[in-house]
């Protein structure tokens, strides 16, 4: 986890620990651990600063997880030419370096915003809520985070969105939600992607995939599909409509969506709560 590889210090939030920063000092001399919960509990306080704006604007948020190279940019490029005309849909990349991925998706005609992280291996609050004042929220319906290839830290990381999609490839192994539990714990959706790859991957069992999901006690749905033939994608697009639509009723309910917390996030962030409690409550409006 994060605080034993010190990834929790990102470039979104270095100026709390840095110079003057307000975690740059503690009292009791134990900075590690107050240093670390302190950075927890600053990027939960952010992410519900930045829920309240996707709420204000009635833009359903989500975050997109996997392994490097599992095919995030390549779902986003099917699912904007399938419903670029449907949904109005901006995208924030998240990377190490490059603005290769953002790139790709201006170029399919919607507004992206990249995040070079630097060295650190997952997005932040505070650095999503950069982002955020670079995109006009009023002009969207959906908003996916693409968040930076890894299996671990960005599952434990509360960014202000809604609902988080985790995707698998074939090329990956089928044993991958036992071996890295918290993000697929995380799910509120598990993608099989790259199956037009299957057929050459003798090794991968997508029925045995999803036994070892249903092992970690997740009723996410999971479902199959191949973004470069466009195979296997209408549940995928159905799921982001029925969100999209249930995002609408929330808030006109008051009420908003948390994302799903794996149980150490909730210890790490201090969040411990009953089961049904992780999923909706009360609107939270932006801070001024």
């Amino acid at each position: 986890m994060c605080d034993t590889c010190g990834c929790n210090i990102t470039p979104g939030n270095e100026h709390l620990v840095s110079n003057d920063g307000k975690l740059a000092r503690t009292p009791d001399g134990k900075k590690a651990v107050t240093v670390l919960r302190s950075l927890l509990s600053e990027n939960d306080r952010q992410a519900i600063h930045n829920r309240g704006h996707f709420d204000k604007h009635r833009v359903m948020a989500v975050n997109l997880m996997s392994s490097p190279g599992a095919g995030k940019t390549s779902l986003l490029e099917a699912t904007i030419t399938a419903l670029g005309s449907e949904l109005r849909i901006g995208v924030v990349e998240g990377d190490l370096e490059t603005e290769n991925d953002a790139q790709r998706i201006r170029a399919k005609g919607v507004p992206a915003v990249q995040i070079s992280t630097g060295s650190a291996c997952h997005l932040d609050a505070h650095m999503v809520h950069d982002a955020l004042h670079k995109l006009d929220l009023a002009s969207l319906d959906i908003l996916f985070i693409e968040n930076v290839g890894n299996l671990v830290c960005p599952a434990s990381f509360d960014l202000g969105q809604h609902r988080n999609a985790t995707l698998l490839s074939v090329t990956e192994g089928d044993d991958k939600p036992a071996k890295y539990p918290v993000i697929f714990r995380a799910a509120d959706l598990v993608l099989l992607t790259k199956m037009d790859l299957l057929p050459f991957l003798d090794d991968f069992d997508p029925g045995r995939a999803e036994e070892q999901l249903r092992g970690l006690a997740s009723k996410a749905p999971l479902h199959a599909v191949s973004a470069r033939r466009e195979d296997g994608m209408e549940p995928w697009f159905d799921w982001l409509r029925a969100e999209t639509e249930a995002l609408q009723r929330r808030v006109a309910a008051g009420e908003t969506l948390r994302p799903a917390v794996q149980p150490d996030g909730a210890r790490l962030h201090g969040l411990e709560r009953e089961p049904d409690d992780r999923a909706t409550g009360h609107l939270m409006a932006p801070n001024p």
